[in-house]
């Protein structure tokens, strides 16, 4: 039971990234899958997430509008995609599994997420 996060770089202000996280050894389809991200010397915090028992995604505040969940229900793949990047993005993103289905509140995570992927590095700088 694997995810596989991928996607990250060096991209400048303004610019684009999509984020990949694949899973191997289970189903994504009745789970809950979140994207986090943390900075240098920050919490690890909530972008969004998707709730695969109640066919729902919901963004943290800070992600609305520039960032945008999907999934490839096919090859059992979720992206994340980024506009408009800022330096303030910068920071390892993570994404994890819920199995119990159900999203609840994203800060709690850390400790009831089933599942981590390794985390890939997104730098914005010019």
């Amino acid at each position: 039971v694997q995810l596989q996060a991928s996607g990250g770089g060096l991209v400048k202000p303004g610019g684009s990234l999509r984020l990949s996280c694949a899973a191997s050894g289970f189903s994504l389809d009745r789970v809950a899958i979140g994207w986090f991200r943390q900075g240098p010397g920050e919490e690890r915090e909530g972008i969004v997430c998707y709730s695969g028992r109640a066919d729902t995604t919901s963004y943290e505040d800070g992600a609305k509008g520039r960032f945008t969940f999907s999934r490839d229900k096919g090859k059992n793949i979720v992206y994340l995609d980024m506009n408009s990047l800022k330096v303030e993005d910068s920071a390892v993103y993570y994404c994890a599994v819920r199995k119990v289905g159900l999203c609840g509140l994203m800060d709690l995570w850390v400790h009831a997420a089933d599942v981590w992927g390794q985390g890939t590095q997104v730098t914005v700088s010019s």
